[in-house]
């Protein structure tokens, strides 16, 4: 499914309730600049069998002290498997704006890291929810929403 298939969708699953899918529609255009720098339209997500995303935390060896909790995006359902997938988890593919969208309401999740190339999980590339949440504000200010209360963003937008 292309960018723009995958945008309106995302509008038309909004809830009808007179201003999100209006917020979905202001923010496509950075939801679907940070899909282009992207590889691919759809990446794979483990979950559990309750269908939660697979939180995974990450510690510095530098720094006990540091931690952050990551979820993995996989280009191919080969690299989750490749991964020693557990037997209570699935893969399931998910389009890559609705990744990016649900990281904005992620708040237990500080970044996903996007596998690129097939067959290599050791290097990916890491969107911080704090630097979606900044483009997201961005988009909202440079909308025509921008009349619209900077602090009304529905609680149930993603």
């Amino acid at each position: 499914m292309n960018l723009d298939k995958q945008i309106q969708l995302l509008i038309n699953d909004a809830p009808q309730d007179g201003i999100t899918p209006k917020v979905v529609a202001a923010i496509a255009p950075g939801l679907k600049l940070l899909a282009k720098r992207l590889g691919h339209l759809q990446y794979y997500i483990l979950q559990s069998l309750e269908q939660e995303w697979v939180v995974t935390t990450l510690r510095s060896h530098d720094e006990l002290h540091h931690e952050k909790r990551v979820i993995y995006a996989f280009p191919t359902l080969e690299d989750v498997v490749a991964s020693e997938l557990e037997p209570q988890l699935v893969a399931v593919p998910i389009p890559i704006t609705l990744i990016l969208f649900q990281l904005i309401a992620l708040e237990t999740v500080d970044s996903i890291i996007f596998f690129e190339t097939p067959g290599d999980t050791t290097n990916g590339i890491e969107i911080h929810r704090e630097d979606m949440q900044r483009l997201i504000q961005v988009q909202l200010q440079q909308s025509s929403l921008s009349n619209t209360p900077s602090d009304y963003i529905p609680p149930d937008i993603a």
